[in-house]
């Protein structure tokens, strides 16, 4: 049987590329965003035999859970979980910062992030699955009053207490820690960035290593 991974934040950007090389790699996928007509057309592309689209608010624990539930029922197992959903500030810092915009960066990246790691974790145990939690180079720095830097020092503090706690499961942990990424992420184009894909073949790198490897922490830079 064909492993599975369920990835957040599937419809565009990282998420997308993922589900790409996953697929490549001869893994089914579960794709997981809001956006059901941009996931439709994803799974048009990769094919309905190995893909399933599942429109879903990731701060919404019920709807979470129902996808979960509707990917192990599909496929039969959850082999990877690819926490990637995420958003962005809307202004920089905290004095210039949008209050509103706070309140979502911490209900999308903190807390739906806890949320999906809770949920995919007894699949995991199952198979002795990978967890992949997207992380930023804004985890590794400060910025000045930046709320959506700290919601990423979170995740990277989050993941080696995973880590931690699922160390005697089987359950392998890595957080992705990327660069700048031309994604749509942002509202113009970053040439100089990093492009999805590449971020894309160290979540594979990661899932696909053998049992005995972990591999705890990923940072993948655009070169200057």
């Amino acid at each position: 049987m064909s492993k599975t991974i369920l990835i957040t934040g599937a419809s565009t950007g990282i998420g997308a590329a993922t589900a790409r090389a996953a697929v490549a790699e001869g893994y089914n996928v579960a794709l997981i965003a809001r956006s059901e007509d941009t996931l439709n057309d994803l799974v048009a592309e990769l094919g309905e035999d190995n893909a399933l689209a599942i429109p879903c608010d990731v701060t919404d624990v019920r709807a979470q859970t129902a996808a979960f539930e509707a990917a192990h029922a599909r496929f039969g197992q959850i082999d990877a979980v690819f926490a990637n959903a995420g958003v962005g500030a809307s202004a920089k810092g905290t004095e210039q910062g949008d209050i509103d915009n706070f309140r979502t960066m911490i209900d999308v990246n903190i807390f739906a992030l806890t949320v999906t790691c809770k949920l995919g974790i007894p699949y995991l145990k199952e198979n002795g699955g990978d967890l992949v939690l997207t992380g930023s180079r804004a985890g590794h720095a400060t910025l000045p009053g930046s709320v959506y830097g700290a919601t990423k020092w979170f995740v990277r503090g989050y993941a080696q207490n995973l880590a931690a706690e699922l160390e005697e499961t089987g359950v392998r942990v890595t957080n992705v820690n990327p660069g700048m990424v031309d994604t749509p992420f942002f509202d113009e184009p970053k040439p100089d960035a990093l492009k999805p894909e590449d971020i894309a073949r160290a979540v594979i790198y990661a899932i696909t290593q053998p049992e005995h490897v972990s591999v705890p922490s990923i940072q993948v830079y655009p070169r200057r």
